[in-house]
């Protein structure tokens, strides 16, 4: 069966080589490329802020490196942030943030919802300041929880997402190769992938049986909801995290369903 890994190029790697491993014939589709936005007085703004902030979450391991790099252009050590409690969206990302010794706290499931679930967001009772280190676009809904909950938030905007211009091109090439008959797999990680997806098949429509793995409760009711988009029922695994050991059990469950 063919495998359609969607992550960044600089992610993919690992989870191609394991599902090369268990079998599977892999295509690489990056569907987000994360292109920096310049450092700026409203940048320079929100990092005078952080000493005054008690979490920061960071979003993934791009948001780590950016951030990271703009907290010594804005003057602020590490030093000065050390009452500071970090949030990662993924294992991932915690390993980004251990190069520089910082000890963050990982939801089970990786996404919005499973963050929320923390203890230090959701026992904490005299949290008022958080800062979300990500990118344009990204953890809308978190954030609007956690405003609902009175937490004033520090929303630092570091990178935007944008399909790959390869993608397209390649997305073609992908579909030539399949046949309607057989169902393909596409790793679907976030809402901004959905949505370059639908424009990717909007662009080549087409009869395949496309099988998406999706990260997420959320995400998956956002699949559900985008079917008349779509034009048909969709198939939809529901994954509880990006591991290849995870996508690869889901995948063969499915399979022995079907």
């Amino acid at each position: 069966m063919l495998f359609i890994n969607t992550r960044p190029e600089d992610r993919a790697a690992s989870l191609t080589q394991a599902l090369l491993v268990a079998g599977y014939q892999v295509e690489s589709l990056p569907l987000l490329a994360l292109v920096a936005e310049p450092f700026s007085d409203s940048l320079q703004t929100l990092y005078q802020q952080l000493e005054e902030t008690q979490v920061i979450v960071v979003v993934s391991p791009t948001a780590v490196e950016i951030g990271m790099r703009y907290l010594q252009q804005a003057g602020i050590q590490l030093a000065q942030l050390e009452h500071i409690q970090w949030i990662a969206v993924g294992q991932a990302t915690a390993h980004a943030l251990a190069k520089f010794d910082i000890v963050s706290d990982v939801p089970e499931v990786e996404n919005s919802e499973g963050m929320l679930e923390l203890p230090i967001l959701k026992q904490r009772e005299h949290l008022n300041k958080i800062a979300f280190w990500r990118g344009e676009g990204g953890r809308q809904f978190m954030m609007q929880q956690l405003q609902q909950r009175g937490v004033s938030i520090l929303n630092f905007v570091l990178y935007r997402r944008q399909c790959p211009e390869k993608s397209r091109t390649d997305f073609f090439d992908i579909l030539r190769k399949l046949n309607s008959n057989q169902p393909a797999a596409v790793l679907i990680s976030s809402e901004a992938s959905w949505c370059n997806w639908l424009q990717l098949c909007g662009q080549y429509p087409n009869d395949v049986q496309w099988v998406y793995l999706t990260l997420g409760e959320r995400l998956t009711k956002i699949l559900i909801d985008s079917q008349v988009q779509v034009g048909n029922a969709i198939n939809i695994i529901q994954l509880e995290n990006l591991s290849a050991s995870e996508i690869i059990q889901r995948m063969s469950d499915w399979q022995g369903k079907v």
